[in-house]
């Protein structure tokens, strides 16, 4: 397989964790807002509906490999800001796991940052596409 066939598969991938989840909390949003609330963060309603654009809009982003860097950066940035916001209790070996799963879900949109999105991307198409090898 080639380089571009495996990156869209890391796209596909890591985008539909976050289509699916930011699909899941729309459909009820104002649980997630409550839940927000809950975890101490102001405005819960707006955080909720900005985590449903993140999850949903970037997600869809990295999908079709539009725009791949930026959405990269903020999913990465999402998701190491949320494993410090609801997976903080090293006590529970689950919150724990979840915590580095976290972590490396960030260390994949940092890797397909630096790698692009490939050739099989609306960036290539658009002619902002490269692979990076050095």
């Amino acid at each position: 397989m080639s380089n571009n066939l495996f990156l869209l598969v890391a796209r596909v991938f890591l985008a539909t964790l976050f289509i699916v989840s930011g699909l899941g909390i729309l459909a009820d949003p104002s649980g997630f807002a409550g839940y927000m609330g809950f975890i101490g963060l102001p405005f819960p309603t707006l955080v909720a509906w900005l985590v449903i654009a993140l999850k949903v809009l970037g997600g869809l982003a990295i999908l079709v490999g539009f725009q791949t860097r930026y959405a990269a950066y903020a999913i990465a940035a999402f998701t190491v800001g949320s494993a410090f916001l609801g997976h903080m209790d090293f006590s529970d070996q689950m919150e724990m796991t979840a915590f580095m799963k976290n972590f490396a879900i960030a260390g994949g949109f940092l890797a397909l940052s630096v790698a692009g999105p490939g050739a099989l991307s609306l960036d290539a198409r658009r002619g902002h596409a490269t692979l990076a090898h050095a």
